[in-house]
This record gives structure tokens, C-alpha cells and sequence, in this order.
């Protein structure tokens, strides 16, 4: 494969999209969008330009069955209007595992993110079995 009129690019955390050069610096890359159009287009347009996007088709209804729903830490932590040392306190994450999942550095592994429904659904139930029991450390 020629590497010839390849930009590579890197996602930053920030969300913003850089050129990585071949020396290994970035700088950053214009964005071509006309957000105009984009605004304006109908559901109808987007679905079409989706599908005529040989390289990467929209996804079957049985391809997105295969996804799993990944919880947002940051939607459910602001929801019970609670800091990130407050939430990682009380669920007895650490801090920086909070930061690092709110700031997309990081996703919950399988287990978390099964503790993260549940905080979503019954933070109450979670925060009881949390508690501690007389005559049980913590």
C-alpha cells in the first residue's frame, strides 16, 4: 500500500482532531464541515449519504443488537447532582478512574460498567449495600 496522499490523524481527549506528521508532531487539521448543510439536511438525506458510503455502510439492525450499552459515569453522576469525589466516595470508585472515564482516557472494564447500570437504575440500593454493618470492617 503507498503511503502517498495518506494523513494520518489522532483523536485527542479534548475531541479535537490532529495531523500526526511522520516526525511524530501534530498539528492541528481544518475542519472541512459545511455545518450549514449538515443543520439543514433531513433524516431522509442523512440515511442516504449514509448508504452511499461504500467504505462504512450504516450498521443492521442485527449488527447494533451485538453492542453493548456502555453507561456514561458522567451522565449518571450529574444526574444524582453529585461532584466526581462525592460519586467515586460513595461507590467506592477511585478518583482518578472517574476522571479517567469522564474524560475518555479509559472505559470501565466488564465489571464496572455492570455496577454502573445498576448505580444508573437504583443508586439507592447500591449506596445500602455499600454501608457498613456493625461488627463488619468496610
Amino acid at each position: 500500500m503507498r503511503e502517498e496522499g495518506i494523513i494520518r490523524a489522532r483523536l485527542l481527549p479534548s475531541g479535537k482532531v490532529v495531523q500526526v506528521r511522520p516526525d511524530g508532531s501534530t498539528r492541528p487539521l481544518k475542519d472541512r464541515t459545511d455545518k450549514k448543510r449538515v443543520r439543514h439536511m433531513t433524516e431522509e438525506e442523512i440515511e442516504a449519504n449514509a448508504r452511499a458510503d461504500a467504505e462504512n455502510p450504516p450498521l443492521t439492525e442485527e449488527e447494533l443488537a451485538q453492542f453493548e450499552w456502555v453507561p456514561d459515569p458522567k451522565e449518571i453522576r450529574e444526574r444524582l447532582h453529585m461532584t466526581q469525589r462525592q460519586f467515586a466516595d460513595t461507590f467506592r470508585f477511585s478518583l482518578g478512574a472517574v476522571r479517567d472515564w469522564e474524560q475518555g482516557r479509559k472505559i470501565p472494564d466488564p465489571s464496572t460498567r455492570t455496577l454502573l447500570k445498576v448505580i444508573a437504575h437504583r443508586p439507592d440500593l447500591v449506596k445500602e449495600a455499600l454501608q457498613s454493618h456493625p461488627g463488619r470492617e468496610r
